[in-house]
């Protein structure tokens, strides 16, 4: 069953690679926000790349607002000793009580795997960490790297391989991100105190500029503007997103992912909830 589903992986990843998404111009979806010049867009719009050196990184920001989508990006990670680097990318609101979707790409000594780490906060609070190794090495090539957040749960996916579901579960009490509009974020920024090793390993700044590659970004999604949510008919038409659920392939795989990928999971953290885990982990 392992090497069926292997299998199925790496021909979702393979087609990933070779079809180029209908994606436009990162000129018109985002802004660059900050690292004075060390975000670029090239290519004619095509290509956006962020670099870290010792004084600095870098990031974008979307110029739209989303209320719910299906949001893809294919990125090149950082190439060979990125330990200490961290690349976010990620939705979030503003405010004490905003709401988050996590991917940070935690960087490692040549040779050793990146770490994907994984959260959801919702109304300010976050601490739902997951963590997983990739099957691929995420430098060499651009992979797709997806949210699809619809009222029902929130699947984060990698080429199209869903790694984890979270639910929502209101009627049990646990907050949802459901109300707070969310721009998309991405930097590239030092974290040599805690990312790699728990901060044991430094970055080599003799190895800089880092830099992270992304390109093909796709939203079927509602962007939010003057108070309200607004569907395009391309977003909205087919509206299969919007209901968008795991089928029963969709639950094999995420198992598979889970079972020989995952190295942390905070619904398995005793140390750090001995009086017990929260709600959300006996409900899942």
């Amino acid at each position: 069953m392992t090497k069926i589903f292997l299998v199925l992986v790496l021909l979702q990843t393979l087609f990933n690679i070779l079809v180029v998404a209908s994606a436009g111009n990162l000129n018109q979806d985002f802004d660059l926000t900050w690292g004075d010049g060390r975000a670029q867009i090239l290519d004619n719009g095509q290509l956006l790349t962020l670099s870290l050196d010792k004084t600095s990184g870098s990031g974008f920001r979307s110029k739209n607002q989303y209320l719910f989508g299906k949001i893809d990006m294919q990125m090149k990670l950082v190439p060979g000793n990125s330990a200490g680097t961290v690349t976010a990318y990620y939705l979030s609101s503003l405010g004490s009580t905003h709401d988050e979707i996590d991917f940070e790409f935690l960087g490692n000594l040549s040779g050793d795997p990146y770490i994907l780490h994984t959260n959801v906060f919702t109304q300010g609070k976050g601490n739902r960490e997951q963590q997983f190794y990739l099957w691929f090495d995420p430098t060499k090539d651009f992979h797709t790297y997806s949210i699809l957040w619809n009222p029902q749960s929130i699947i984060f996916s990698v080429d199209g391989t869903p790694i984890r579901q979270f639910k929502n579960l209101e009627s049990k009490g646990i907050p949802f991100p459901k109300n707070q509009a969310m721009s998309i974020y991405s930097s590239l920024w030092n974290a040599d105190d805690w990312a790699t090793r728990g901060g044991l390993v430094k970055a080599d700044w003799s190895k800089a500029p880092f830099t992270a590659s992304y390109r093909n970004f796709n939203a079927q999604a509602c962007t939010w503007s003057s108070g309200s949510s607004h569907c395009s008919s391309s977003s909205a038409g087919s509206s299969s997103w919007l209901s968008q659920s795991l089928d029963a392939t969709g639950q094999e795989r995420i198992k598979w992912v889970q079972k020989n990928y995952m190295i942390y999971n905070y619904c398995r953290d005793t140390k750090r909830f001995p009086q017990g885990f929260p709600a959300e982990c006996s409900l899942a």
